[in-house]
């Protein structure tokens, strides 16, 4: 417990102020053990687990490849306020990134909830009392979906549809990197997960017990995959190779982590280093 909330604080002190362009959304689930003993088929699981707090709601960063949330919850139009809510506490203000989903309709009044206003509509009628005020998306807000459609555990067709904004201005954004509509990063952050998180295996002999318990475990990989695990994608070439001790060839290439890349720290973590960080307005232990 007492780790969880040091990397929790860790966490919340580095991840402010946020200047991003790209959040991409999604969600997995827990398998049961229902599921992992053979009696119940995945998609069964599926429709089990839509009432089922064993959700997982994760966003990133895809230019960063910074992770911004793994929350624990259901899969609900309330914790996807939730999810809305954490992220825009991490984003600078007037920061409007474009949003990234697949096609779950809870993310819609979600995003609106957090990123619109309040907008007088004009009169239609000289008589008659003032139509109450209509709360709208701001301006610049953009929202787009990929609808994945699948059959026998085959994609069978993909859909891109923009939900807020135009088609052209979405595209402009994208265009930086040459992308199109997509939730890859989101997915392979998932894939992630699910490697290195037990109770979130397809395959594991560790089935998901409890929220607590995994809350713990999404903290300590959202610390681990942004400070300390360099991102292959990421590394940047070195302006003069860097000699190695030995016969070895010589260093190329710089390894990065998302929260380098997002300009939160200078240097690679270890995770010895992020238990001894006192957060500020404690003193640092000098690291021996």
């Amino acid at each position: 417990m007492e780790t969880a909330e040091q990397l929790q604080a860790f966490s919340t002190y580095f991840l402010h102020d946020l200047n991003l362009n790209q959040v991409q959304l999604d969600e997995l689930y827990a398998i049961l053990s229902a599921v992992r003993d053979s009696e119940m088929s995945e998609a069964q699981a599926i429709d089990h687990l839509s009432t089922s707090p064993r959700w997982v709601w994760t966003a990133i960063d895809p230019e960063s490849k910074l992770m911004l949330s793994a929350r624990v919850g259901e899969r609900s139009q309330a914790m996807a306020q939730a999810v809305l809510h954490q992220i825009t506490q991490l984003l600078a203000p007037g920061c409007l990134p474009l949003f990234l989903s697949d096609g779950n309709p809870s993310y819609l009044p979600a995003i609106v909830r957090h990123f619109g206003h309040w907008v007088q509509l004009p009169r239609r009628h000289t008589k008659g009392s003032a139509p109450k005020p209509c709360w709208v998306p701001l301006p610049g807000l953009l929202y787009a979906q990929v609808i994945k459609k699948t059959r026998r555990r085959r994609m069978v067709e993909v859909k891109r549809h923009v939900v807020i904004g135009t088609q052209a201005a979405v595209e402009q954004v994208l265009k930086a990197y040459d992308w199109v509509i997509n939730t890859s990063f989101v997915e392979r952050l998932n894939l992630s997960l699910r490697q290195r998180v037990a109770p979130i295996r397809r395959r594991s002999t560790s089935s998901c017990k409890g929220e607590a318990g995994l809350d713990s475990q999404l903290t300590l990989f959202q610390v681990y995959y942004n400070f300390v695990l360099p991102h292959a994608s990421l590394r940047q070439a070195l302006a003069v190779p860097m000699v190695t001790n030995g016969n070895g060839s010589a260093k190329l290439w710089q390894p990065r982590t998302p929260a380098m890349a997002a300009g939160l720290t200078d240097h690679r973590w270890s995770l010895r280093e992020v238990l001894m960080f006192r957060v500020p307005p404690w003193p640092q232990l000098q690291m021996i």
